[in-house]
């Protein structure tokens, strides 16, 4: 692929994940002034205070940052069949987001996790804000989550639509969010083995991320320009699942190696929640006896500290998985791009050069 076409593509992608933001942060202003908006106003009870505060922290976390890849995704999905503009791809990215905010508040609970997007997580936004009620605070953090879950249906449901299409693309909605929550019962189970198997720590990212991460947004997007993703089944999920683990894998070098300032949170959760991600497999495998010792000790620890975290590091870089785990993250977004390059001849070319350049992008992202 030449520059120019680089180029084009890296911008097209900008360009959309801006418009997109400027589309969300209208979709929170017509819940509570009542404009016409994707799902228009949310009726909710006037004086209390609660209710506006959840509302305004799923805006807050929604709207601060990310790497909006699922809203890439959507929109190009569409563009592969044409370039003409297509209802209700807004409707399907805010839904997408919604259910990653979701997943976001609900994953820091679980974690236990003060930061997330270069600001508090909603659990502990809220145990600043009730410090000597930690009950009321995880209460409320969790119904955030919750309304952030429930608001990406009402999106769908509520667009506008014809009812066939708002229904099929509510269908896939629904499908991805359940599968997800299966992945994040998974997740958890994964940790009490003390060296998962790769094809455990696989069956993670399929479950928890790479289905509604990557493939909801292509079956959505391909839907909303009038095409049957069924008919594309099996080469969507192939696609999908290559550059899922490429991202999963990068994203635990850079909770390992990456820098907190710009990561927007401290890097090395991982360790401290003694998740068992594809660097701490990676480290319990190669490490010798004395280097086990500390790793063990360090894992779950949720008080580690910035020294412990540096001399992890240390051992990592000696064994070379610093290297090994980009090297594997390249192999599966090679995969993945290599996938997206048989679609040439099919589908719209500039559509088709984004899905086959973004693997790259998504292993060579500082954040």
């Amino acid at each position: 692929m030449d520059d120019d076409t680089l180029t084009a593509v890296l911008q097209r992608a900008a360009d959309r994940r801006r418009r997109f933001n400027d589309r969300l942060a209208a979709y929170f202003d017509s819940l509570t002034d009542g404009a016409n908006g994707a799902g228009g106003a949310l009726e909710t009870p006037a004086s209390s205070r609660f209710t506006a505060r959840a509302l305004d922290l799923v805006r807050e976390l929604s709207l601060r940052g990310g790497k909006r890849l699922r809203v890439v995704l959507l929109y190009e999905a569409a563009a592969l069949v044409t370039d003409e503009p297509v209802a209700g791809l807004d409707e399907a990215a805010i839904s997408i987001e919604l259910l990653h905010t979701h997943g976001l508040v609900h994953d820091d609970i679980i974690d236990d996790t003060p930061a997330r997007r270069g600001g508090p997580s909603t659990y502990y936004a809220y145990l600043r804000e009730f410090p000597d009620r930690p009950d009321t605070a995880l209460a409320l953090a969790v119904l955030a989550g919750d309304l952030a879950a429930f608001l990406s249906m009402r999106v769908l449901l509520n667009s506008g639509l014809p009812p066939a299409l708002a229904l099929a693309m509510a269908s896939v909605h629904a499908d991805v969010g359940a599968t997800t929550i299966t992945g994040q019962l998974l997740d958890l189970e994964r940790d009490f083995h003390p060296e998962p198997s790769t094809d455990l720590l696989h069956a993670v990212t399929e479950y928890k991320s790479t289905r509604y991460s990557v493939l909801a947004p292509l079956r959505l997007g391909l839907l909303a320009a009038g095409a049957d993703p069924s008919e594309h089944d099996g080469e969507l999920r192939r696609y999908a699942t290559a550059l899922g683990i490429a991202n999963q894998i990068h994203d635990d070098w850079l909770d390992l190696f990456g820098d907190a300032e710009t990561l927007g949170k401290s890097p090395g959760s991982d360790i401290r929640s003694g998740r068992r991600s594809y660097a701490v497999r990676a480290l319990l495998a190669a490490a010798d006896e004395s280097e086990r010792k500390l790793l063990g000790a360090a894992l779950g620890d949720s008080d580690g500290d910035a020294d412990t975290l540096d001399r992890i590091r240390g051992i990592a870089r000696a064994h070379g998985i610093d290297q090994s785990l980009r090297a594997e993250a390249e192999r599966h977004a090679r995969e993945a791009a290599a996938l997206a390059a048989t679609w040439r001849g099919r589908w719209r070319p500039d559509a088709v050069s984004l899905f086959a350049l973004l693997p790259t992008w998504t292993v060579a992202r500082d954040r």
